[in-house]
């Protein structure tokens, strides 16, 4: 038998010390109660090796990360390797001698002499309790954050959970100043991550799945305790009538901005219009409008909402959206608070989701597998009596679509949704679709093989086929006539195509050139990274050709008099406006476009008697932005006030909620009841 000498005795005992100090954290991924994917951290002294992977609706990030952090347990060192959601190629790298930070990411390369906790652009989860920990190292509940932006730590509420591991007490924390909106996780009693939540999706530690319903039921109540809050601050409700004066009205009917007037406002109703040189009564509000333009509030009509969302479509001008495919409890919940004044946010409309069950399934609304329970889901959104329609999904069955259309129209309920995979858009408009969702949705069939498969990001990805298309050839005028012959609604979505197909990696994202100086360092960031892969030959030209022949397609429908719905899928807010924007490209004015976001979505969803248009008698949802929308669109995106139903809020107030740097300064109030 050879001895081991004592240089390798020693180097086996340090391996052994090494080997049996290494920490494992396993987390599962589970969203709409269906586990989708895992993030798994291996640790050794300093040393950290991530994977992080999940995939819903047949997309999602794969991850691989390495990290090691110093004695104060900041990064040191992080490597960062893997794929975005919708396929884009990762390649982040950073490292400090403690004097000197250099780092490269989606953006380019940077670097900073000043000390702070560098801020992974493409991080999975586990890092939010990295920086909680490195926050409470130093012993207080802010931290310099690189690139820039402060991290602040706010402790939360305590609670015991139950597992294969055992009753463990933990402690929620919100990890804020990088992003829009707080990451919430749960630390256990040594300081590690136990879980990160949101109301949507739960990430937690392996074992405890069983909680994880509760804790995402738990991470709504919080965030609604955060918008419980700002509302209290934020939403103005004066006593007596309103009188907002010097401003002039944008007739959402004939698309023009009429003299200036005075609006008078008297509870949630639009009570007058009046001459400038009116008198008013006492005890009014006066809002001084400064020449300023009143638009109707805008229909964002692709909607999947949140909390945070709905506040920030509300200071963008959108009063009504309409969600096309939620948690249908989360759903009623935010319904029932912004119904009731508790939080801010626009009128919703709801579209039912039906998806069929499948290795690609999008895990909301309701997952059927057969026909008979595609009718039962149906009619499951027709009993509740508060659903505009049903959206139906990728992963259906072809073959159940009649009986859906069937029964839904039976039941009074619009069909609008995807293609399935393995269908055509020419299938779906002849089986009674009332509405095409998403452009690309509506074009794949004219450039994909029957039996390729959407289910996956090949739906995105084989847009790059596009820039070869006719679209004089028979079958593309074949689906225009079908279009023309059943005056058939298309929600294009352009706004999420723009993103997909231009954006690039180090370049401002082309939509957000008006509003990305305004955002959180960490949202600036997002927004000057691509999407998509576009690393093979001839890709970037292709996928550039690509939008150019959706603009045109959609030109087309416009020119044949199909119905543009305005929609973004993207959260609405800042790229709604976008989307409005980017009709120009289409052929519509600006006039043309506010009308269809307006009036025209009013009468589409069956609310013209009471919204759409500013009037009196009408509920008071509106803006009012300075200058003139119809000769510069972009007046938009400078709003000085919303108006929804009788309650006043000033974007000057509501943005800096968010880390947002306020567009336009609020209106002068004076007067009031006394």
């Amino acid at each position: 038998m050879k001895l081991l000498s004592t240089a390798a005795i020693a180097a086996l005992a340090l391996s052994l010390a090494t080997n049996a100090a290494a920490e494992v954290e396993r987390y599962s991924v589970i969203f709409g109660g269906k586990t989708v994917g895992h993030l798994n951290a291996d640790i050794q002294g300093d040393r950290t090796a991530i994977d992080f992977d999940y995939k819903n609706n047949g997309r999602g990030p794969t991850m691989k990360e390495v990290l090691r952090t110093d004695a104060a347990g900041l990064p040191v060192a992080w490597d960062i390797t893997g794929t975005t959601t919708f396929g884009s190629k990762v390649e982040e790298h950073f490292a400090t001698d403690g004097k000197a930070a250099r780092w490269t990411d989606a953006t380019g390369s940077g670097s900073a002499n000043t000390r702070g906790v560098y801020i992974a652009q493409s991080g999975s989860p586990w890092a939010t309790g990295l920086y909680a920990r490195a926050i409470m190292k130093a012993g207080g509940t802010t931290l310099a954050a690189l690139p820039g932006g402060t991290l602040t730590l706010t402790k939360g509420e305590t609670l015991s959970v139950k597992g294969a591991g055992g009753p463990l007490t933990v402690t929620a924390y919100d990890l804020g100043g990088i992003e829009t909106t707080p990451d919430t996780i749960l630390l256990d009693a040594d300081g590690e991550m136990f879980a990160a939540v949101s109301p949507r999706q739960v990430i937690v530690r392996e074992g405890y799945e069983g909680e994880a319903e509760r804790l995402k039921t738990l991470a709504a109540q919080w965030s609604t305790d955060r918008f419980v809050a700002i509302n209290k601050k934020v939403a103005h409700r004066y006593a007596g009538p309103v009188r907002i004066r010097n401003v002039r009205v944008f007739d959402s009917k004939v698309g023009t901005v009429g003299a200036p007037v005075s609006v008078l406002v008297s509870g949630n109703r639009i009570a007058k219009i009046e001459p400038l040189g009116a008198r008013g009564a006492a005890g009014e509000t006066v809002i001084d409008g400064a020449g300023g333009t009143i638009v109707p509030g805008l229909y964002e009509m692709h909607a999947h909402t949140g909390q945070e969302g709905a506040l920030l479509n509300l200071a963008a001008g959108v009063t009504t959206m309409r969600d096309m495919g939620n948690d249908n409890a989360v759903l009623d919940k935010l319904v029932e608070r912004i119904d009731g004044g508790v939080i801010a946010g626009p009128r919703i409309v709801r579209a039912g989701f039906i998806e069929g069950k499948s290795p690609f399934s999008a895990n909301n609304g309701i997952l059927v597998n057969s026909e008979a329970e595609t009718v039962a889901a149906v009619r499951w959104y027709a009993d509740q009596g508060k659903f505009w329609g049903v959206k139906s999904y990728n992963s259906m069955n072809p073959a159940w679509i009649p009986a859906l259309v069937k029964e839904a129209h039976a039941r009074g309920l619009k069909v609008a949704g995807h293609v399935p995979a393995f269908a055509t858009a020419d299938q779906m408009i002849e089986a009674g679709f009332d509405e095409m969702t998403h452009i690309n949705q509506f074009m794949l069939q004219w450039v994909i093989k029957p039996e390729e498969d959407t289910r996956t990001l090949f739906r995105l990805t084989a847009l790059k086929r596009l820039p070869a298309l006719d679209l004089n050839s028979e079958r593309v005028q074949h689906t225009m006539g079908l279009v023309t012959a059943r005056k058939l609604p298309i929600d294009v979505t352009l706004g999420i195509h723009e993103n997909l197909l231009l954006n690039r990696d180090g370049q401002v994202a082309p939509g957000a050139v008006d509003y990305i100086d305004h955002l959180p360092v960490g949202a600036q960031r997002s927004l000057k990274q691509q999407w998509i892969d576009t690393s093979a030959p001839g890709d970037d030209a292709a996928y550039r050709g690509a939008y150019d022949k959706i603009v045109e397609t959609i030109r087309m429908l416009n020119d044949r008099g199909a119905m543009i719905v305005p929609g973004t899928d993207t959260g609405g807010s800042f790229t709604f406006h976008r989307e409005l924007e980017l009709y120009q490209q289409v052929g519509m004015t600006p006039a043309q476009i506010l009308t269809r976001a307006t009036w025209d979505m009013a009468n589409y969803l069956g609310q013209g008697a009471t919204l759409g248009s500013v009037e009196q008698g009408k509920l008071a949802d509106f803006f009012l932005v300075p200058g003139d929308p119809t000769k510069d669109l972009k007046a938009i995106k400078r709003i000085a006030m919303v108006v929804k139903d009788g309650a006043f809020y000033y974007p000057a107030e509501v943005y800096p909620e968010f880390g947002i740097t306020p567009f336009a300064a609020a209106p002068k109030v004076s007067g009031g009841a006394k």
